[in-house]
């Protein structure tokens, strides 16, 4: 029979089992009756033919199995029955079978949800053609955080697309804005839109789903093209996949567009988890500046790429018309097939790879804990594998059925773990979702949520992995079983020095890597304590804070400035109000406005500053002291350009000179005729910007209501608690401003939590796999203390008979255990030094030369330590030592 027939056969055989045995019960009853009748037919009795057919025939249960393994695969019956004897056995031991179960479920599921998320934001590809040669072109100064902004001049655009020799193609990329859009039978909405250059789609290698996507013959030099490209998801919801889309109009902003084509099914743009549904044509010209990505040769590294590109790069910076602040840049290359960095990357990638790490030691702290209880069940299990060896069971079928059940723990902690992951994503997506990158923005979230292929991979891999390594130990015990010794052994400890050690290891390592959990841990809450109550330079507490909506309020900023009078007015009668004031952005609301600040008639001492455009009482608002000169006031509206600087930007521009009534200039403001720059009134001090952990910028504050654009920011100090007062603070808007709408309320306590979310997320989680680390070597090392009394009950016994106390019992019981966990600690401490240097390499600002982390880890795990070897120390005391004896 050729293979392929064979294979059907033992594959028909495996499924219908009932029905091939009853045929091969046919069979050999024909077999049986033929055998007789033809010994009759030779002269034997109907008793002797029957006998003799039998002995002709052999035993039939004999010739029933070897035509099974003939029929079938004998190796899938005997998993089946290995299967099935260890489902026996775990139910047999329920208590067991729990806590493993629970324990690995922890590891897994952290792991799991972790991963899934890490992959959803750094792993996934985005669906284009070839995105492993998708690169992305960055751009950032000396010292500034990486990975830097992508935006780069017309010049500096075509002078690298021409002289390159290491990509195939370099491309104007999407650029991201957050705007609203509207439509004809579609409800307002704000959404991510950009503009691409006319390669855009073709070099990625998108299609389209309707109409036809943006091409060369729609960019002009000057000219914006009044056409756009839509999503096909946006397709779907808004337009419910309406083919008469295609050239009807979408206004975008305040510029109406016309709808030419829908991108092909699932391409969100050059990030999934921020989906971009509308593409327009972007407008070259001098001004023009947008990202840049690119494809790398055949046979090109991205080395090479970087070394070729940073020299094009100084040649387009060192342009004559280029400012020498610009040409401090430094340019990176770094790779986009996973999609372009997005402030949602930024914030949380760091984290999730921290946490990562994290979990794979919670997990590995799972490992070892379940090692050690198999371990000891193994042990009390020497019986009957022993009995098993002395009916015929080989060797290798023991160590078989032991890593079955195992690995059936493992697989029924990775579908439990698998069932919390799915909660826990949901959870961590929750905090992700209070910051302040995303409040507001429509990310795709179930893109961290949804399992792919890669993590259903990972997760299998893992319950693999888990399953051969915690039953490695009892299969190889179960291995070398030798049946005489193991039954003479069988009322005694039973465990060798070897076993007993490796025992031991299990809970020092245990030990070990909890410290390092918990030390780690430390460090991060305490650095969030540290960022929560370090000096800001404004006061946090007592402080509400509103964004308005006044793009469509129809008033200029004559108006606005005269409606902001009368609303100061109307707030200061509110009961708990103290003052109130207006600002492009809050100090902790994000990145703001930049550009570089010169003393007047010194161009080149330009110093890169921060710029908010603040109201009057903005200071006094804040809490803010002014060290020189005065605020912004009415009069100020309409006269010379004022401007207030913190100290920073006092050093940087003036030195140890007076800045009062001197006068600045600065690169994004193109003075009138007859200005001569902004005029300084006033100093005050340094206060954070944007980040808490870095230190206060060079800050220049402009007035508001000498600008042409409304401020959406109010901001009230309060005398009792803000959110008491929120209400009433609403009705006065309500009426002074309408029809200005509230888009936002919140404290500044609360803006600051968001602006931390990186940080409030690893000190909790790394907090709470801490202490659940803790808490699984706290189990090992009572599991282990609890078999060794159980075990050695009749040793005690005899101590005990022979003069020793219960305190010298529970001395000794206690001295065991404070050995094990002081060769933990001593393993765990350099190991937990390192894992804070290595911590504090990662985000930036955190004390890792801090040794209090580590010795409250250390503490912590001796309390632990002490608590869990407590309840077997006290039931060593209580042994019997009549009873113990006639127990053996």
């Amino acid at each position: 029979m050729q293979w392929p027939n064979a294979i059907r056969y033992r594959l028909r055989a495996l499924l219908a089992k009932k029905r091939f045995d009853l045929r091969l019960d046919e069979e050999l009853l024909t077999h049986y009756e033929m055998l007789v009748e033809q010994n009759i037919g030779r002269g034997a009795t109907a008793e002797e033919a029957r006998r003799l057919a039998r002995l002709e025939l052999g035993g039939s249960q004999q010739i029933k199995e070897s035509a099974r393994e003939q029929r079938g695969f004998p190796i899938l019956d005997s998993i089946a029955l290995d299967v099935r004897y260890g489902a026996r056995m775990l139910c047999k031991s329920p208590g067991f079978t729990f806590v493993a179960i629970l324990t690995l479920a922890l590891g897994i599921g952290a792991n799991t949800a972790m991963f899934t998320m890490l992959n959803g934001l750094l792993l996934r590809t985005i669906p284009v053609r070839d995105p492993g040669n998708l690169v992305e072109l960055l751009h950032h100064y000396p010292g500034e955080p990486e990975p830097g902004f992508n935006g780069f001049s017309l010049d500096a655009y075509r002078i690298m697309r021409d002289g390159n020799h290491v990509f195939s193609d370099l491309f104007i990329g999407s650029t991201m804005n957050f705007v609203p859009v509207r439509a004809e039978k579609l409800q307002p909405q704000t959404l991510f839109v950009g503009g691409v250059g006319g390669t855009f789609f073709q070099s990625l290698g998108v299609g389209s789903a309707a109409g036809r996507l943006i091409g060369p013959d729609d960019v002009h030099v000057g000219y914006h093209a009044a056409v756009a490209v839509i999503g096909w998801s946006f397709w779907k919801s808004r337009f419910n996949l309406d083919s008469e889309i295609i050239g009807k109009q979408i206004v975008v902003g305040d510029d109406p567009l016309t709808i030419i084509g829908v991108t092909q099914r699932g391409f969100y743009g050059l990030s999934d988890e921020a989906p971009q549904d509308i593409w327009f044509p972007v407008s070259l010209g001098p001004g023009w500046g947008a990202s840049l990505l690119a494809r790398l040769k055949p046979g090109v590294s991205i080395e090479q790429a970087r070394a070729e590109m940073s020299g094009l790069f100084q040649e387009a910076v060192n342009q004559p018309d280029v400012g020498p602040f610009i040409r401090q840049m430094q340019l990176r290359i770094e790779p986009a097939g996973n999609g372009v960095t997005t402030p949602l990357t930024q914030m949380l990638s760091t984290p999730l790879k921290i946490l990562m790490a994290t979990v794979g030691l919670l997990l590995l702290l799972a490992c070892a804990n379940l090692a050690g209880l198999m371990l000891a069940r193994g042990v009390s299990r020497g019986n009957e594998m022993a009995v098993r060896a002395c009916l015929g069971a080989a060797r290798a079928r023991l160590l078989r059925q032991t890593l079955t059940e195992s690995l059936m723990l493992s697989l029924a902690g990775c579908a439990v773990g698998v069932f919390f992951s799915y909660f826990a994503a949901r959870a961590l997506v929750r905090v992700f979702a209070s910051g302040r990158f995303i409040v507001g923005a429509p990310v795709r979230f179930e893109v961290l949520t949804t399992p792919d292929a890669h993590v259903l991979l990972f997760t299998a891999a893992i319950a693999l992995l888990t399953g051969l390594v915690c039953g490695a130990a009892p299969a190889l015990r179960a291995f070398r079983t030798i049946p005489s010794s193991s039954l003479q052994q069988a009322s005694r400890i039973g465990e060798s020095r070897v076993q007993r050690l490796f025992a031991r290891g299990l809970v020092v390592s245990q030990v070990a890597v909890s410290l390092v959990l918990l030390s780690v841990g430390g460090l991060f809450v305490g650095y969030l304590s540290n960022l929560r109550s370090m000096d800001t330079g404004f006061r946090r507490d007592r402080l509400l804070l509103v964004t308005l909506d006044t793009d469509k309020s129809g008033y200029d900023i004559a108006q606005f400035s005269q409606r902001f009078s009368a609303l100061s007015q109307q707030l200061g009668g509110v009961p708990g109000v103290r003052s109130a004031t207006l600002s492009d952005v809050t100090p902790m609301q994000g990145p703001g406005a930049s550009g570089f600040a010169a003393p007047e008639g010194h161009p080149d001492l330009q110093k890169e500053v921060s710029i908010n455009y603040v109201a009057p009482k903005y200071f006094e608002t804040y809490g803010t002291p002014l060290l020189a000169g005065r605020e912004f006031s009415e009069a100020d509206r309409g006269g010379l350009p004022v401007a207030i600087i913190n100290q920073a930007a006092a050093r940087e521009c003036f030195g140890s000179q007076n800045p009062i009534g001197q006068h600045i200039t600065l690169s994004h403001v193109t003075l009138q005729k007859g200005e001569t720059g902004f005029e300084v009134v006033g100093v005050v001090g340094d206060a954070k910007y944007n980040e808490l952990e870095q230190a206060a910028p060079s800050t220049v504050y402009r007035d508001v209501f000498q600008g042409t654009f409304l401020p959406d920011q109010l901001s009230v100090r309060t005398e009792t608690e803000p959110l008491a007062v929120a209400g009433q603070v609403r009705s006065v808007i309500a009426s002074a401003l309408s029809p200005v709408s509230i888009v936002r309320v919140e404290t500044m306590n609360e803006q600051i939590d968001s602006a931390i979310v990186p940080q409030r997320l690893v000190a909790a989680l790394s907090g709470w796999f801490g202490a659940l680390g803790a808490l699984l070597a706290a189990m090992g090392l009572y599991g282990l203390l609890a078999y060794t009394v159980s075990r050695r009950t009749h040793e005690i016994g005899i101590r005990m008979a022979l003069g020793a106390s219960r305190s010298d019992v529970m001395r000794w019981v206690l001295r065991d255990a404070l050995r094990m966990v002081a060769a933990g600690l001593l393993i765990g401490a350099p190991l937990a030094f390192w894992g804070n240097r290595l911590a504090g390499g990662l985000i930036q600002g955190i004390p890792s030369a801090r040794s209090l982390p580590v010795i409250f880890g250390a503490l912590a795990m001796l309390a632990i330590a002490l608590l869990a070897s407590y309840l077997p120390a006290r039931r060593a005391m209580r042994v019997d030592p009549c009873g113990a004896l006639r127990w053996e």
